[in-house]
């Protein structure tokens, strides 16, 4: 049976920890060095309907990295930008190469592609979640703290897909998960039913970041919401990631963003260049985690 990567939740912890510990060897063999072939031979399909940097960046070397090639198509480039129905795209494309990555608006067209493509398919982010980013954040709080198991993580802000995703790995790993949204904006409530049993609301984001190990935000307005940008950042006012809130948490604590950012907005200036803030860690680690990823789904 083939396997794909759309949702968290759709894999167990033990396969799950299994990817972020070879990511983390991953990581070290290539600054040693090492050549690694492991996919020599095999191509990537990657979908995009909407821009990308970090991920384009990370899925196209990390195939070349591990011996494979890549193709970037964007819907200007396939059919698919023409009209042609997505099962047939996703039977076409699916019978050429070893695996379909998508970065498109829609969490249903990426199931689509699963249910009629005959090779792997990964949802390199949606408008429902971003398990992909999941694994590089999971890898990099390892890195620096070791096991998440039993932490406090504070979420900040949008209750969109990322953070949809931190309440998935929430129940997976066994880390307690506040969430601090404006009223509004928080999670979708089917997220919010399924996933309660290690989170808590709290409606402060200075109360919720009291003895958290883990802070994380992301921008106000994601991609496709930028006329409301403006509406957006009179209910996030005060939800600006800061020294404030940084100084509550514990002393040891870690800030991560998914990026892009914007200084002054979700997230102040001396907090994400600040000696806290393990961001540019948590970006790189998108290219080994998906190393590790593709080779779970391929080569396994």
């Amino acid at each position: 049976m083939t396997k794909h990567f759309i949702d968290l939740d759709d894999h167990s912890f033990q396969d799950l920890q299994g990817i972020i510990d070879n990511a983390i060897a991953l990581k070290k063999s290539h600054q040693s060095g090492e050549i690694n072939e492991s996919l020599k031979n095999k191509t990537l399909a990657m979908i995009f309907d909407k821009s990308s940097t970090r991920t384009r960046v990370s899925f196209e070397a990390g195939m070349a990295q591990l011996g494979g090639h890549s193709l970037f198509l964007s819907d200007k480039d396939i059919q698919i930008g023409r009209g042609e129905p997505i099962t047939d795209s996703a039977i076409v494309i699916g019978s050429m190469v070893d695996a379909i990555m998508l970065r498109v608006s829609s969490h249903d067209d990426i199931m689509t592609f699963a249910e009629h493509a005959r090779t792997p398919v990964i949802n390199a982010l949606s408008d429902q979640s971003h398990p992909c980013q999941m694994l590089a954040d999971l890898m990099t709080f390892q890195e620096h703290r070791g096991p998440i198991k039993g932490k406090k993580v504070v979420w900040v802000g949008d209750g969109n897909n990322v953070c949809h995703t931190y309440m998935q790995a929430a129940e997976i790993f066994g880390f307690e998960l506040i969430i601090s949204t404006p009223k509004g904006y928080e999670a979708a409530q089917d997220f919010v039913d399924k996933y309660q049993n290690n989170i808590s609301y709290c409606s402060n984001p200075v109360e919720a970041c009291k003895g958290a190990d883990l802070v994380v935000t992301d921008v106000w307005a994601s991609m496709g919401m930028e006329s409301e940008q403006k509406a957006r950042e009179l209910a996030f006012k005060d939800f600006q990631v800061n020294q404030k809130m940084m100084s509550v948490a514990n002393e040891d604590a870690l800030f991560m963003h998914c990026l892009p950012a914007h200084r002054g907005e979700e997230v102040s200036a001396d907090v994400i260049d600040g000696k806290q803030s393990v961001i540019w860690d948590e970006a790189e680690n998108r290219l080994h985690a998906q190393k590790a990823l593709l080779l779970y789904l391929i080569n396994d």
